[in-house]
């Protein structure tokens, strides 16, 4: 199968997806999920919950901020190098203008990175919620026409991988540091 006939499958069956032009609750539930993985609200919110959080919080917190802030670098350097045009469609227009690359997902990057930072860090019960919560943020960005399949399946691999890559070093700072002052940082 060449390149050109995998994406024009990969937009044949993003239009399928697509409830951005159908009015009722479908499309009202994508758009709900398709904000809830914006980057000011996770940043905004992370920031406040870690000055009224409880200690043994603030650690998720933390690692899920500098995570996002390191995935967003990482998203735009793709963006910029790929720079595939979003799909055709009025809805996302902050989006659209903001931002008119498509490859890959920066909200589906996040999600996934989010779920798996919150599994290695965060109660059992909020991983859950995160691990259906990702793959929702994900597909919404598709209904809502933003994205294509292709776009978000990449992002959630990259967030995915990001995500790892960043528990590995998170693991050698705080070893490092311990084992140099015995001090435990957390």
């Amino acid at each position: 199968m060449s390149l050109r006939s995998t994406l024009e499958l990969d937009a044949r069956l993003s239009r399928k997806m697509r409830v951005a032009e159908k009015p009722g609750f479908l499309r009202n539930l994508a758009i709900f999920f398709a904000h809830s993985g914006d980057s000011w609200f996770w940043a905004a919110a992370l920031l406040i919950f870690w000055f009224f959080s409880p200690p043994e919080w603030r650690k998720w917190e933390t690692v899920e901020f500098f995570g996002i802030a390191g995935l967003a670098a990482v998203v735009l350097g793709i963006k910029f190098l790929v720079r595939r045009k979003r799909p055709e469609g009025d809805w996302g227009e902050i989006y659209r203008n903001t931002d008119p690359h498509s490859f890959p997902s920066g909200h589906a990057a996040r999600a996934f990175l989010i779920a798996v930072l919150g599994t290695a860090l965060a109660p059992p019960w909020l991983a859950l919620i995160l691990w259906v919560w990702a793959p929702l943020v994900a597909l919404a960005r598709v209904a809502m026409g933003v994205h294509y399949l292709s776009d978000i399946i990449a992002g959630a691999i990259l967030g995915i991988i990001i995500a790892l890559l960043g528990l590995q070093f998170y693991q050698f700072l705080i070893d490092g540091f311990t084992g140099l002052t015995g001090f435990h940082f957390w």
